[in-house]
């Protein structure tokens, strides 16, 4: 009796251990055959296009507004901080190369993760439980080529332009706040910016945003592709908790790809 508890749960903890690993190897087939069919003719030029306006075109509203008060904080912050070392003069500097470098390329796939990556995740999963990727399997369609490569491609076009325009208008309200606001001489702000700036800061911004845009958007699609495999259930129950797990998967990966980026980088 205690051998075959023992032998069900060294068989738990196996399936357990195995599962993530399977997990990982299923996504990285998926992105591959994804990333290969962007390339295949002929080219789905019209459906790019219409993923680039929903991803990026539609986003560009909260990408403003979240990087304007994000440079309104961070020009409050650090002001108050380095006012106590008489440094307030390089407030310009510190809020640069924070979005720059960090904030910028983060938050920018945060929030489109929550606008545009959770819709994605919805929709191709309501396709599977509607069974309309069936219907184009039974085309001769394939599916993965017509609803997930169109969708990265335009996001590596998205995201770099969104961190670009993130990056500007959180500087710009920084200077808000630094210079209109708290009195830092304008000259002296956009100097600081100018001179501690450099390519690698903005090309490692870049860097990221494009890593970024491959992790949601594959993680979006998957999650939404194999909705049906869910244990938790199918159907309308499934897509709900594969769009929850695609935004909260998709932004603690955002997170940790970050952090391995950042070592790298440095």
């Amino acid at each position: 009796m205690r051998f075959a508890v023992a032998k069900t749960t060294l068989a738990s903890l196996g399936r357990r251990a195995i599962s993530p690993i399977q997990e990982m190897g299923r996504i990285a087939i998926f992105f591959s055959h994804g990333f290969f069919h962007i390339f295949s003719l002929p080219l789905q030029i019209s459906k790019i296009i219409e993923q680039v306006y929903f991803i990026g075109t539609k986003s560009i509203f909260v990408i403003c507004l979240t990087g304007a008060f994000t440079g309104m904080v961070l020009g409050l912050q650090g002001y108050y901080t380095l006012v106590q070392f008489g440094s307030e003069g390089l407030l310009g500097a510190a809020v640069a190369l924070s979005l720059i470098r960090e904030m910028g390329p983060v938050l920018t796939a945060i929030m489109v993760v929550g606008r545009a990556g959770s819709a994605m995740a919805a929709e191709i999963g309501i396709m599977r439980i509607s069974e309309q990727i069936d219907a184009l399997e039974t085309m001769d369609i394939d599916p993965v080529r017509f609803l997930f490569s169109p969708r990265m491609a335009a996001a590596f076009i998205s995201f770099p332009l969104l961190t670009a325009i993130f990056d500007v208008v959180g500087i710009f309200g920084g200077y808000l706040t630094g210079s209109i606001l708290l009195g830092i001489n304008p000259g002296i702000y956009f100097a600081k910016v100018q001179s501690s700036v450099l390519l690698k800061d903005v090309s490692g911004g870049f860097i990221k945003s494009l890593v970024f845009s491959v992790v949601v958007t594959t993680i979006c699609c998957f999650q939404g592709y194999f909705t049906h495999t869910r244990a938790e259930g199918f159907g309308a129950k499934g897509v709900s908790h594969a769009t929850t797990s695609a935004v909260v998967a998709s932004c603690v990966l955002t997170l940790i790809v970050d952090y391995i980026l950042t070592s790298f980088l440095l």
